[in-house]
């Protein structure tokens, strides 16, 4: 994947950015979502204006949130794995910054692998806030 490939995402990105969380959600066995793709879109549209959103592939493929004022990354989520669309992201939500944290459900194990080449190291293990069921794992990530 390219750096040209990755863009700030705009308000007409927000319902394809909806669809790629539902699609995830609806194909993760452990994955119960109270939210249906207008509240999700609902949550994009709202964080945009504080948050750095970019966004990857045309159509897109994959985008990423991250809020700057606290160096969280809010979500990250990709049609397909393996083809360097998470490492683009990541590595723009990481540029120009010394620490960056994250939390991933704890059966995404992928997720943390992903998270670990990427040089996030996991600091905690927690219970979800609700409506949220499926535990946590923070991890953290220094220059």
């Amino acid at each position: 994947m390219t750096e040209r490939a990755v863009r700030r995402a705009v308000e007409a990105d927000v319902p394809e950015m909806a669809r790629i969380v539902c699609d995830w959600e609806a194909a993760t066995e452990w994955m119960d979502s109270p939210y249906g793709p207008e509240e999700i879109a609902g949550f994009i549209r709202e964080a945009m204006p504080e948050r750095e959103i970019w966004v990857a592939g045309e159509p897109i493929e994959g985008y990423l949130s991250f809020d700057p004022s606290v160096s969280r990354v809010g979500g990250l989520y990709c049609r397909t794995t393996g083809a360097g669309m998470g490492k683009t992201l990541m590595d723009r939500a990481k540029a120009g910054r010394n620490f960056v944290w994250l939390t991933t459900h704890e059966p995404n194990e992928r997720a943390q692998k992903f998270y670990k080449r990427e040089g996030f190291e996991e600091v905690s293990r927690h219970e979800a806030e609700p409506p949220n069921t499926v535990r946590e794992v923070r991890m953290e990530w220094r220059a």
